[in-house]
């Protein structure tokens, strides 16, 4: 594979793992809407569970958060160490 084809393809997964991030906290934010529901409501299958729940989707959003980090960061060092920044600009 061409290093400017695995380029688009980095930038690629990287706007999937900001996707993934947003959907993840859009679920979350779900979760907690219907916890706060619950208050009212007073279920005591959803106090037993959403707890639970909550916690294992904010610890997905953080390691989705550190991976797409990560990644950007490993972007980044391909992008220089390829020298790729003349080859997307021929005028640079």
């Amino acid at each position: 594979m061409e290093k400017l084809q695995q380029l688009e393809l980095m930038d690629k997964i990287r706007r999937e793992l900001e996707d993934l991030q947003r959907s993840l906290t859009a679920v979350l934010k779900k979760v907690s809407q219907i916890s706060a529901h619950n208050i009212t409501l007073g279920a005591g299958l959803l106090d037993e569970k959403l707890p639970d729940l909550q916690e294992k989707l904010d610890a997905s959003v953080v390691t989705v958060t550190e991976l797409g980090e990560a990644f950007a960061d490993y972007r980044e060092k391909f992008f220089s160490d390829n020298k790729l920044a003349s080859a997307q600009d021929p005028t640079a």
